[in-house]
Protein backbone atom coordinates (compact mmCIF):
# COMPACT_ATOMS: atom_id res chain seq x y z
CA UNK A 1 0.00 0.00 0.00
CA UNK A 2 1.08 3.70 -1.19
CA UNK A 3 1.49 6.59 1.08
CA UNK A 4 -1.43 7.83 -1.30
CA UNK A 5 -3.70 4.97 -0.54
CA UNK A 6 -3.05 4.55 3.04
CA UNK A 7 -4.12 8.28 3.72
CA UNK A 8 -7.24 7.96 1.47
CA UNK A 9 -8.11 4.95 3.18
CA UNK A 10 -7.43 6.79 6.41
CA UNK A 11 -9.53 9.79 5.67
CA UNK A 12 -12.40 7.68 4.77
CA UNK A 13 -12.22 5.62 7.76
CA UNK A 14 -12.54 9.20 9.60
CA UNK A 15 -15.61 10.18 7.87
CA UNK A 16 -16.99 6.44 8.73
CA UNK A 17 -16.42 7.18 12.36
CA UNK A 18 -17.57 10.49 12.26
CA UNK A 19 -20.75 8.80 11.13
CA UNK A 20 -21.20 6.41 13.57
CA UNK A 21 -20.62 8.98 16.04
CA UNK A 22 -23.62 10.83 14.71
CA UNK A 23 -26.40 7.91 14.61
CA UNK A 24 -29.26 7.73 15.96
CA UNK A 25 -32.33 6.18 16.73
CA UNK A 26 -34.26 8.98 14.16
CA UNK A 27 -31.59 9.29 11.86
CA UNK A 28 -33.37 10.05 8.32
CA UNK A 29 -32.73 7.69 5.42
CA UNK A 30 -30.89 10.22 3.44
CA UNK A 31 -27.93 10.02 6.05
CA UNK A 32 -28.07 6.28 6.29
CA UNK A 33 -27.43 6.38 2.06
CA UNK A 34 -24.83 8.76 2.81
CA UNK A 35 -22.99 6.54 5.28
CA UNK A 36 -23.94 3.94 2.50
CA UNK A 37 -22.06 5.63 -0.05
CA UNK A 38 -19.06 6.59 2.64
CA UNK A 39 -18.59 3.01 3.20
CA UNK A 40 -18.77 1.43 -0.26
CA UNK A 41 -16.21 3.85 -1.18
CA UNK A 42 -13.87 3.00 1.77
CA UNK A 43 -14.52 -0.30 0.64
CA UNK A 44 -13.50 0.37 -2.60
CA UNK A 45 -10.35 1.94 -1.57
CA UNK A 46 -9.18 -0.80 0.66
CA UNK A 47 -10.13 -2.91 -2.10
CA UNK A 48 -7.55 -1.00 -4.50
CA UNK A 49 -4.90 -1.19 -2.03
CA UNK A 50 -4.52 -4.73 -1.03
CA UNK A 51 -1.98 -6.61 -3.33
CA UNK A 52 -1.54 -9.60 -1.74
CA UNK A 53 -3.98 -12.60 -1.39
CA UNK A 54 -5.66 -13.09 2.13
CA UNK A 55 -3.46 -15.31 4.37
CA UNK A 56 -4.71 -19.04 4.48
CA UNK A 57 -3.20 -19.77 8.13
CA UNK A 58 -2.84 -17.86 11.40
CA UNK A 59 1.20 -17.94 10.73
CA UNK A 60 3.69 -15.09 10.86
CA UNK A 61 6.06 -17.42 8.93
CA UNK A 62 4.23 -18.66 5.97
CA UNK A 63 0.69 -16.73 5.80
CA UNK A 64 0.01 -18.02 2.61
CA UNK A 65 1.52 -21.45 3.13
CA UNK A 66 -0.60 -25.06 2.88
CA UNK A 67 -3.15 -25.56 5.63
CA UNK A 68 -3.50 -28.55 8.22
CA UNK A 69 -6.58 -27.87 9.98
CA UNK A 70 -5.24 -29.61 13.17
CA UNK A 71 -2.36 -27.28 13.79
CA UNK A 72 -3.18 -24.62 16.20
CA UNK A 73 -2.04 -21.99 13.37
CA UNK A 74 -3.77 -24.08 10.61
CA UNK A 75 0.41 -24.15 8.94
CA UNK A 76 1.05 -27.45 7.31
CA UNK A 77 4.88 -26.65 7.33
CA UNK A 78 5.22 -25.47 11.26
CA UNK A 79 3.33 -28.05 12.08
CA UNK A 80 5.34 -30.45 10.29
CA UNK A 81 8.27 -29.18 11.94
CA UNK A 82 6.91 -29.68 15.34
CA UNK A 83 5.64 -32.94 14.54
CA UNK A 84 9.24 -33.98 13.69
CA UNK A 85 10.51 -32.44 16.95
CA UNK A 86 8.30 -34.17 19.12
CA UNK A 87 8.91 -38.15 17.35
CA UNK A 88 12.70 -37.52 18.21
CA UNK A 89 11.94 -36.44 21.78
CA UNK A 90 9.98 -39.75 22.13
CA UNK A 91 11.94 -41.94 19.95
CA UNK A 92 15.37 -40.39 20.59
CA UNK A 93 18.02 -39.19 17.81
CA UNK A 94 18.40 -41.49 14.94
CA UNK A 95 20.50 -44.98 15.75
CA UNK A 96 24.08 -44.20 14.72
CA UNK A 97 25.64 -47.24 12.42
CA UNK A 98 28.72 -48.21 13.00
CA UNK A 99 30.96 -48.96 9.61
CA UNK A 100 30.75 -53.09 8.36
CA UNK A 101 33.86 -52.63 6.44
CA UNK A 102 37.59 -51.78 7.06
CA UNK A 103 38.95 -48.83 9.40
CA UNK A 104 38.17 -45.69 7.35
CA UNK A 105 40.85 -44.09 6.15
CA UNK A 106 41.72 -40.63 7.09
CA UNK A 107 41.86 -39.38 3.25
CA UNK A 108 38.20 -40.84 2.80
CA UNK A 109 36.80 -43.19 0.00
CA UNK A 110 35.86 -42.22 -3.68
CA UNK A 111 32.47 -41.69 -2.72
CA UNK A 112 33.56 -39.06 -0.20
CA UNK A 113 35.41 -36.87 -2.65
CA UNK A 114 33.61 -34.76 -4.38
CA UNK A 115 33.65 -35.38 -8.18
CA UNK A 116 35.53 -33.76 -10.84
CA UNK A 117 33.40 -30.18 -11.90
CA UNK A 118 32.94 -29.40 -15.38
CA UNK A 119 32.15 -25.23 -15.69
CA UNK A 120 32.59 -22.95 -18.80
CA UNK A 121 33.57 -19.37 -17.62
CA UNK A 122 32.47 -16.26 -19.85
CA UNK A 123 35.31 -13.70 -19.19
CA UNK A 124 35.89 -10.10 -20.69
CA UNK A 125 38.73 -7.73 -20.98
CA UNK A 126 38.95 -4.96 -18.60
CA UNK A 127 41.90 -2.86 -19.91
CA UNK A 128 44.11 -4.37 -17.66
CA UNK A 129 43.01 -7.77 -16.77
CA UNK A 130 40.51 -10.50 -17.48
CA UNK A 131 37.53 -10.41 -15.00
CA UNK A 132 34.28 -13.18 -15.00
CA UNK A 133 31.41 -11.35 -16.82
CA UNK A 134 28.03 -13.27 -15.83
CA UNK A 135 27.70 -17.04 -13.79
CA UNK A 136 29.80 -19.72 -14.55
CA UNK A 137 27.88 -22.29 -16.85
CA UNK A 138 27.78 -25.78 -17.25
CA UNK A 139 26.48 -26.03 -21.06
CA UNK A 140 29.66 -24.44 -22.95
CA UNK A 141 26.94 -23.48 -25.98
CA UNK A 142 24.82 -21.93 -23.54
CA UNK A 143 28.04 -20.17 -22.60
CA UNK A 144 29.29 -18.93 -26.12
CA UNK A 145 25.75 -17.88 -26.83
CA UNK A 146 26.16 -15.61 -23.39
CA UNK A 147 29.34 -14.00 -25.14
CA UNK A 148 27.93 -13.34 -28.21
CA UNK A 149 24.74 -11.73 -26.93
CA UNK A 150 27.37 -9.72 -24.35
CA UNK A 151 28.97 -8.79 -27.66
CA UNK A 152 26.10 -7.04 -29.57
CA UNK A 153 25.59 -5.75 -26.35
CA UNK A 154 25.76 -1.16 -26.06
CA UNK A 155 28.77 -1.49 -23.59
CA UNK A 156 30.94 -4.06 -25.13
CA UNK A 157 34.42 -4.85 -24.00
CA UNK A 158 37.65 -4.61 -26.40
CA UNK A 159 37.72 -8.65 -25.77
CA UNK A 160 36.04 -11.98 -24.23
CA UNK A 161 37.44 -15.30 -23.57
CA UNK A 162 35.83 -18.53 -22.51
CA UNK A 163 37.62 -20.62 -19.89
CA UNK A 164 37.07 -24.51 -19.89
CA UNK A 165 37.54 -25.14 -15.71
CA UNK A 166 37.68 -29.08 -15.17
CA UNK A 167 40.03 -29.31 -12.13
CA UNK A 168 42.25 -26.74 -14.25
CA UNK A 169 41.90 -24.36 -16.65
CA UNK A 170 42.26 -24.24 -19.81
CA UNK A 171 41.35 -21.32 -22.56
CA UNK A 172 39.29 -22.47 -25.27
CA UNK A 173 38.53 -19.50 -27.47
CA UNK A 174 38.99 -16.01 -27.35
CA UNK A 175 36.89 -13.19 -29.22
CA UNK A 176 38.55 -9.83 -30.00
CA UNK A 177 42.27 -8.34 -28.89
CA UNK A 178 43.12 -7.82 -25.51
CA UNK A 179 44.85 -4.53 -25.26
CA UNK A 180 46.32 -3.46 -22.16
CA UNK A 181 45.06 0.35 -21.29
CA UNK A 182 46.54 2.72 -18.89
CA UNK A 183 44.52 4.34 -16.01
CA UNK A 184 46.03 7.46 -16.19
CA UNK A 185 45.26 9.57 -19.85
CA UNK A 186 48.96 11.49 -18.95
CA UNK A 187 50.94 8.70 -18.04
CA UNK A 188 51.34 10.27 -15.02
CA UNK A 189 53.21 13.07 -16.13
Amino acid sequence: MNHAQLTALGRALRVLGEHGEALTGDTPDAKLHEVRADLKRALDQLEESVSTAAPSTRCSEHPTGPVDKSAPDLCLLCETRRRTARRAEFSGPAPQHAPTGPAPSRYGTHGDRPQPQQRWLPELWNGRAWQLCGTPRRDRREAELFIAAERRGPRAATAYRLVHEFTDYEVLRVWGTPVRADTEPMRNL
